[in-house]
């Protein structure tokens, strides 16, 4: 939002709730005429309000008002009920309109959607619910939204099947939960040194005494690094984070969630034969990794599931529903806080809890895991893979070998 555009929208949220509604027509008028031409749509933007109102109060204040006209004012509870009371599911469906391409940085309370206003109202009319454009943007601004131009949402590289994919996405996602089957979204968070290093942020100790950390970040070979891999349950709310000290590589990230499935994923569903994971497109969980579908299909074996993937589409890790809804809390849960051994990284991790009912376990994994490791065509072949029609590269399920009793 234009700086200009932010300072009336501040303006405006400030004044509002001392202002009645004849009150607020005349201040955006009052702003829409300082303005000059062009006004009128530069106040809409900024707060929301239809373009008649601002020009009805406008022409109010070209006409001259008195202040006791201004008092005059609609009685409590008077006028039409809110649109959103009198259809309380309203803001729901919009959301889920806008939540699959939403873009942006979903850790940050800005957000923006790349549908118009004109384009949601109508699809918002086709989901059976009548909705004017202009309220359209007025509930997307109250939701944190606001319309941004391309330049701002541009980085680097962009497939043209993003936005199918995220639509593909919520689609099958939305389709395994209706059928109570898992879906998880998995990720490796950054590695990070074990010791007694500074760590960002602050936390509440005795006035003049601090934690004394290293002045230097140079890695202890002894205690070395974490790599953190998570296992996030979109529909339970809880995450199992498996602390590797080895290597990040496909063999630990599916190790990481054939431990969820055993410490949680199996008590929590104990009768279903699918499982959905969402992962990124790189990293040890990438959809070129010849080795990361090799162990998936020892984890079908194992465990009995038909495990479908999605990738996120190129340059969208963010988009991951991990990164927000677990890797921040973590992040916010050690803050100030050296990471001096492994205990206190678990338990820090294991401590994790949210408002929003966020449970998490953390499980120390000391395993080995050696690097380049190389599947073989014929190895690729015997792996039961299907392949969907849309990318197929990115969306896949493994089917389990049939073994005979």
């Amino acid at each position: 939002m234009p700086r200009e555009d932010q300072q009336i929208s501040e303006k405006f949220k400030a004044l509002s709730p001392v202002m009645n509604e004849r009150m607020r027509r005349l201040w955006a008028g009052a702003e829409a005429e300082s303005l000059g031409d062009g006004g009128i749509a530069q106040v809409m933007r900024a707060t929301g309000m239809s373009r008649t109102t601002i020009r009805a109060g406008r022409d109010e204040l070209r006409a001259g008002v008195s202040l006791d006209d201004v008092v005059d004012v609609r009685r409590p509870g008077a006028g039409r009920p809110l649109l959103e009371e009198r259809d309380p599911e309203l803001v729901d469906a919009l959301e889920s309109l806008v939540d699959p391409v939403t873009r942006g940085d979903p850790e940050s309370p800005l957000r923006w959607t790349s549908k118009s206003t004109r384009k949601l109202a109508a699809e918002m009319k086709q989901l059976g619910h009548k909705i004017s454009p202009q309220t359209v943007g007025h509930l997307l601004r109250e939701q944190g939204y606001s319309l941004q131009s391309n330049r701002k949402t541009l980085e680097g590289k962009q497939h043209p099947d993003r936005n199918a994919q995220f639509e593909f996405l919520n689609d099958r996602v939305e389709s395994y939960q209706d059928h109570g089957n898992p879906v998880i979204s998995v990720d490796s968070k950054k590695k990070e040194l074990v010791g007694d290093f500074s760590n960002g942020g602050h936390e509440w100790q005795p006035i003049g005494q601090p934690v004394p950390t290293r002045v230097h970040d140079f890695i202890d070979k002894t205690k070395g690094k974490v790599a953190p891999y998570g296992v996030y349950d979109l529909s339970q709310n809880n995450a199992l984070v498996n602390v590797g000290v080895d290597h990040d590589t496909p063999e630990f990230a599916v190790e990481s969630i054939w431990r969820w499935w055993r410490f949680m994923g199996r008590t929590t569903y104990p009768d279903t034969t699918e499982l959905l994971i969402t992962a990124d497109g790189g990293g040890s969980n990438g959809h070129r990794s010849r080795l990361w579908k090799a162990e998936l299909q020892q984890l079908a074996d194992r465990t009995g599931l038909t495990i479908g993937v999605s990738h996120f589409p190129p340059g969208t890790s963010k988009w991951n529903k991990i990164e927000h809804r677990l890797f921040c809390h973590i992040t916010e849960n050690w803050r100030g806080r050296p990471l001096v051994d492994h205990e206190t990284i678990v338990q820090l991790i294991g401590s994790v809890q949210t408002s929003n009912g966020l449970h998490v376990k953390a499980k120390l994994d000391t395993h080995a895991y050696a690097t380049g490791i190389t599947v073989s065509d014929s190895e690729l072949e015997d792996c039961n893979i299907i392949r969907d029609d849309f990318h197929g590269d990115w969306n896949y399920t493994i089917v389990p070998h049939e073994y005979d009793e």
